[in-house]
């Protein structure tokens, strides 16, 4: 098999979101609008069962938040986001791209983020109709730099 073909391929969407196989992913926020070809890729790489709403004890690395704009309060959504998550784990915001109904504002997110004591780390395309923000605990990333 040769390895520079794999280095050429495209990037599949859940790579681009940083998820690795055996992580546990909870999904949230999750309606009839969200992109179902994220959401089997996220499963398809991870190996491991999607755990969707928030009726869990178990500790996950990656939350993948749906939100849009009209949603609700971004910061209480945020802050119920960390319930489940590991001291390493990241919180994937997901939110329609700009032009799209119910777009959010980065400057809604830039102000949320802070509040419910996480940072933004970068943004990309997570899907066609969809932009991610990744959202860390600045405790977190401190304590694995130091590592």
């Amino acid at each position: 098999m040769s390895t520079s073909a794999d280095q050429t391929a495209p990037r599949g969407l859940a790579e681009r979101l940083g998820i690795q196989e055996g992580q546990v992913v909870q999904v949230l926020g999750d309606t009839d609008d969200i992109d179902d070809e994220l959401l089997g890729d996220v499963a398809s790489r991870t190996g491991t069962e999607l755990i969707h709403g928030d009726d869990t004890d178990e500790v996950v690395d990656v939350v993948l938040l749906w939100w849009r704009d009209g949603d609700g309060d971004l910061v209480d959504a945020l802050v119920d986001a960390l319930t489940n998550l590991g001291d390493s784990g990241v919180v994937w915001l997901l939110t329609p791209k700009a032009g799209r109904d119910d777009h959010v504002e980065p400057s809604d997110i830039d102000e949320a983020a802070p509040t419910a004591g996480l940072s933004s780390t970068r943004s990309t395309s997570a899907a066609p109709e969809w932009s991610g923000t990744r959202l860390v605990s600045p405790k977190a990333a401190r304590a694995k730099q130091r590592r």
